[in-house]
């Protein structure tokens, strides 16, 4: 790069800097994209898992190393999401409106997903932190029939004069994406339009409902160790079946009480007779 072109490049820079403080005198709200300040750009399990799906797509690799450079550069700003839209505002040679949409998980898909994943997800905090076995992160990974969306399910668009497919301005933002899943790993899902609860949920019924691939080891367990709740043991004493005895009369003695107990008969078992023990 010559002078000339860095000192322009600089200039442009210097240019969009002035008007977003124009912009934000007038009272609208700019606010930078927290950006990497490591050599890593995500670090958690749906971050990573994310990058590594867009690079994987035929034709976004010549541009998605100049949206790296811009999201390390903090030329993002505005970045939000909304059910599965993204929108963002990007710095380069102007300011340039990116907006991006996922679209939802359809729900033949996420049905089998659950299926599959039935009782090997622990908890949402395993599922959210990425604490998953072969097993589930083998279905969820999957580029086909997984979680993370196919190519033909993401739109993105730009203001810049670029005409390619993906520019580097959108690049940005998609890795933006995988920088907030580190930040809040429940976006993922909600861009995708599900709810990861359910996951627990059926992993839940799964290995304690019947027939459940854990329900007869939970028969077995002491119930008390398992949940750390004292079931009270039940009374092995037979529950007495003769009625009480009547009230005795207001003004009785005694004695009188006494004579009408002896008076009458204990019921006894049928075919056999009162008499003494």
């Amino acid at each position: 790069m010559s002078w000339y072109e860095y000192e322009s490049a600089a200039e442009r820079k210097a240019a969009v800097q002035r008007k977003i403080e124009k912009r934000r005198k007038r009272g609208e709200h700019f606010e930078a994209f927290d950006s990497p300040k490591g050599t890593k750009l995500t670090s958690s399990f749906w971050g990573q898992a994310w990058c590594r799906h867009l690079e994987n797509y035929c034709g976004y690799e010549n541009r998605l190393p100049k949206g790296r450079t811009y999201l390390r550069q903090g030329n993002v700003y505005n970045f939000s999401t909304d059910g599965g839209k993204v929108s963002a505002e990007v710095a380069g040679s102007d300011l340039y409106t990116v907006e991006i949409s996922l679209a939802p998980l359809p729900p033949a898909a996420w049905k089998k997903i659950k299926d599959e994943c039935a009782g090997k997800v622990g908890s949402l905090l395993d599922l959210l932190s990425g604490k998953l076995g072969d097993h589930v992160m083998k279905i969820v990974t999957d580029p086909l029939t997984g979680l993370f969306p196919r190519r033909q399910e993401i739109r993105h668009g730009c203001s810049c004069p670029d005409f390619a497919d993906l520019c580097k301005h959108q690049a940005a933002v998609l890795y933006a994406i995988g920088v907030r899943f580190d930040q809040d790993p429940k976006t993922f899902f909600e861009l995708r339009g599900v709810d990861p609860s359910e996951l627990i949920a059926v992993s839940a019924t799964a290995l304690t409902g019947p027939g459940g691939a854990e329900a007869d080891e939970l028969a077995g367990e002491d119930l008390s160790a398992l949940f750390g709740i004292d079931f009270a043991a039940p009374d092995p004493r037979p529950v007495p079946t003769t009625a009480a005895a009547p009230p005795a009369q207001k003004g009785s003695s005694k004695k009188t009480v006494a004579k009408k107990a002896l008076a009458t008969p204990a019921k006894q078992g049928k075919g056999r007779h009162p008499g003494p023990s």
